[in-house]
């Protein structure tokens, strides 16, 4: 199908830049700005007046519970959920039942996604250790030649260092990105909230920012040993933010994200015990959350991604320290960006980067970008739709939101990817 899309403000992150234009769209690529090539003949126009048109969103860490937990989500529901909120690529971590560290799982996700219809992209991230136990390395060599696009243990630990150096060899040789969520177990031990006045005052187990901390200094020196190139995922403390600004500054491959809710919510947020405000790592203080705020502005942080857990509704219905950990987010991401936007941290262009293009070069994926020769994953946004978070009306399985009757301005009308619109 041949698609026009005429008179929308093309929002480009790569120039940073914002214009009026028209989008032409052949097969599933961009095959013209401003003029259509010659013969173009549209079979679909799309009047995009008053609208923005943007890269499809990257989102760089979400689970998608399939294979595995299918009672919380699906690949089917989920994507779904990610292309009626502009999320066009979505990477999966290994942590899935069974664990993404053999070709024949990568082979079960992709089949399952193209069941569902293909709606996104979706890339898989392999694990660096057989089962995420940390203990034998897994084959990298076989993960690769299966299309995954990095290779990590998730939140899991090492048996050791040495195992973990090893790995980290291993996939430097393999020239493949390294993905690592800094957290020392015992540290974080049976913790569920950030170690303040707040989890004291509510007893609950705290978890001290060291739990971060110390393990990603550790994870620091084994990137200046083995040179592997590395991307720092779901950063949550001012003291992370500083220790990867200083390992930028003395020339290590080393890259960030951190996940949207941690920008706007802090361990106040818990209230009385609200379980949709647990998260692993858990919110931190205000002071935190500016860092990472400040951090996102001059690019200490790279991307920003959705960290997206859906649950069912059982497993917040416990008490705060034996729930399950996680937002369902998908629904938000967007908004959230928006809302950043409002409040002046950063022009529209600069932020969409963040949560496009910038994800895209770090995970070496063909996405984020919309100029002729790239493949059409196009989004259209009306910024004057205003609307009420209601967890009931959310496109993903998961209803456990912590943004539950914010207000929020735009929303994604049209989602195309690789020329196709899907929603």
């Amino acid at each position: 199908m041949n698609i026009a899309i005429n008179n929308g403000l093309l929002v480009d992150p790569a120039e940073s830049t914002q214009r009026k234009t028209d989008i032409f769209i052949e097969g599933n690529l961009v095959v013209g700005i401003d003029k259509p090539p010659k013969n173009f003949k549209a079979d679909q126009s799309i009047d995009a007046s008053g609208h923005w048109v943007m890269p499809g969103l990257v989102d760089c860490q979400a689970r998608l519970r399939e294979p595995g937990l299918t009672h919380k989500g699906t690949i089917a529901s989920e994507t779904r959920a990610a292309v009626a909120n502009g999320i066009t690529t979505v990477c999966m971590p290994p942590d899935t039942q069974p664990v993404i560290d053999n070709s024949a799982v990568v082979e079960l996700i992709h089949h399952s996604n193209a069941k569902a219809g293909n709606r996104c992209h979706i890339y898989t991230i392999g694990a660096l250790s057989l089962g995420l136990e940390g203990k034998h390395l897994a084959d990298m060599a076989g993960l690769k030649a299966s299309a995954c696009i990095a290779l990590s243990n998730a939140s899991r630990p090492f048996l050791n260092n040495l195992v973990q150096s090893r790995a980290m060899k291993y996939a430097a040789g393999q020239n493949m990105l390294v993905i690592i969520q800094p957290g020392d177990a015992d540290l974080y031990g049976n913790g569920c909230a950030h170690e303040s006045a707040i989890s004291t005052r509510l007893g609950l187990p705290a978890i001290p920012e060291a739990a971060e901390t110390a393990a990603l200094a550790k994870d620091i020196e084994l990137v200046a040993q083995t040179g592997a190139r590395t991307h720092f995922g779901q950063l949550s403390c001012a003291r992370s933010v500083g220790m990867i600004r200083q390992a930028k500054a003395d020339g290590l491959p080393v890259t960030a994200d951190c996940a949207m809710h941690q920008l706007f919510l802090t361990d106040h947020d818990i209230g009385e015990f609200d379980t949709n405000k647990l998260t692993i790592p858990p919110l931190r203080s205000q002071y935190d959350r500016q860092a990472l705020r400040e951090a996102i502005v001059d690019g200490t942080i790279d991307c920003i991604c959705s960290d997206h857990q859906p649950h069912e509704v059982d497993a917040k219905l416990r008490p705060f320290p034996s729930a399950e950990a996680g937002i369902s987010t998908f629904d938000t991401l967007l908004p959230l960006a928006l809302r950043l936007v409002e409040e002046k941290l950063l022009p529209l262009p600069q932020l969409i980067a963040r949560l496009s293009i910038n994800p895209a070069r770090i995970l070496g994926i063909p996405a984020g970008r919309i100029a002729r020769g790239e493949l059409a994953d196009i989004i259209i946004v009306d910024p004057a739709a205003h609307w009420i978070c209601k967890a009931s009306e959310f496109v993903s399985e998961g209803k456990n939101t912590a943004f539950e009757g914010w207000d929020f301005n735009g929303r994604v009308v049209t989602t195309i990817v690789a020329g196709q619109i899907v929603y």
